[in-house]
């Protein structure tokens, strides 16, 4: 059998990668908010505040470990550490499968997330293996691994989770078994040995690899924009499963069903139209057309005043798929090679930051808005929180871009006010 370091490492085998890991992942969302309810007495109020500090506690851990994961893919390669990674989601999983109560629980999101590295070290995969010209195409393949994964994960959790909450968790750990396999035996190493580089405790660390960013301006500047984004994006995450409920009467499977058609959508998208829209229109402007498909979208979940509105709003949310690989690709062209692994550690830790404060956030507003005493229409406020949240980071990077654009003498991504 030819050894993984033999063979020439491809988009392709990160792809299926991610698709594992994805779908172990999306086993547990339709699962997850019921069994924290079940430990809480099925005090919905309760339960919506004990989920919020489980997503939280994974994301503090996954802010700790993001850099140093992704400062040790420059130093040792990429292989390794998606090998630890996938290790570390499959003890998570086996441990949550048998938590008798919270504490258990709150035990494995901190070892997942310490040791979760997939998403970061396969943003530096791809840049390790694709020229500048065709990074964003690549990195919306990636984006429709998440689809594929999110068409398989949730529906069949939501499956699953009708006969025994437990047994998503069972499957996901099988999942990221199998990830663990095809690492080991069939994913070869993307980075070249000169392009690696000395690992340092001040760039592994999460302010320190922030500050060290600050020899790349564009890059430094569209963290905060990132960090804003990531925000709406957990508050949607964590809130969703909660909110279809008190709104909308979903369980498991109505939820697992609602995040397949995400994944399709999403899939179909990033697999399809980026490679055709992005090069036409420029990263700039995917990413600002992006952002305000996303702003929309989100104000829609929050009116949407029956179920099935929700399908309506996720066909024209999907289209908002375009920004996030045209980031990526903007970013990984202002970064050297021997830097992808920690800056894409920094932009991993920036998620997870967000990741903390948001599912508490998302949750404390969502418990506030179904309350019997509010009014109908406040029930999607964690929504419309997110909407001005993505209208922040759509400001903040189109004055990014704009300097960009001033100091090379190129064109701006849109007309100056």
């Amino acid at each position: 059998m030819e050894s993984p370091s033999a063979r020439k490492p491809a988009v392709s085998f990160i792809f299926v990668t991610l698709v594992l890991s994805v779908v172990g992942f999306g086993l547990l969302i339709p699962v997850l908010p019921s069994l924290v309810k079940e430990f809480r007495g099925g005090d919905v109020s309760a339960g919506s505040h004990a989920y919020g500090w489980i997503i939280s506690t994974y994301a503090l851990m996954q802010f700790i470990g993001a850099p140093i994961m992704g400062s040790l893919s420059d130093r040792f390669g990429r292989r390794r550490i998606i090998l630890i990674a996938t290790a570390g989601s499959a003890i998570d999983y086996v441990i949550m499968a048998n938590a008798p109560d919270l504490t258990w629980l709150f035990a494995a999101r901190v070892i997942a997330g310490f040791t979760a590295g997939v998403l970061s070290t396969a943003n530096a995969y791809i840049a390790d293996v694709t020229p500048p010209e065709k990074r964003a195409q690549s990195f919306g393949l990636m984006g429709a691994a998440f689809g594929i994964g999110f068409v398989i994960g949730p529906v069949l959790g939501g499956f699953l989770g009708h006969y025994s909450l437990r047994l998503p968790f069972w499957v996901a750990a099988g999942c990221s078994a199998l990830n663990w396999l095809w690492g080991f035996f069939v994913l070869p190493e993307s980075l070249k040995p000169e392009n690696r580089r000395k690992f340092e405790w001040k760039r592994a660390n999460p302010i320190g690899a922030l500050m060290a960013l600050g020899h790349l301006p564009s890059v430094l500047a569209l963290a905060g924009s990132y960090f804003i984004l990531m925000l709406a994006q957990t508050i949607l995450q964590s809130t969703w499963a909660l909110y279809t409920d008190a709104r909308y009467h979903w369980g498991p499977m109505q939820v697992g069903l609602s995040l397949m058609s995400v994944g399709v959508l999403s899939g179909l998208v990033q697999a399809t139209l980026v490679k055709k829209i992005v090069p036409r229109i420029g990263e700039t402007r995917a990413v600002i057309t992006g952002f305000i498909i996303s702003i929309c979208a989100q104000i829609g979940y929050g009116l949407a005043t029956q179920g099935w509105m929700i399908y309506a709003i996720l066909f024209v949310g999907a289209f908002a798929g375009i920004s996030q690989p045209a980031l990526q690709a903007y970013i990984t062209k202002h970064v050297p090679a021997n830097e992808q692994g920690a800056v894409q550690g920094v932009y991993a830790g920036l998620a997870s930051l967000a990741g903390i404060p948001g599912p508490l956030l998302g949750t404390f507003i969502l418990g506030w808005a179904v309350d019997e005493h509010q009014p109908a229409y406040m029930a999607g406020a964690s929504f419309f929180t997110g909407a001005i949240l993505t209208g922040i980071a759509l400001y903040l990077a189109v004055r990014t871009f704009r300097k960009d654009a001033a100091a090379t003498g190129g064109p701006a991504p849109v007309p100056a006010q």
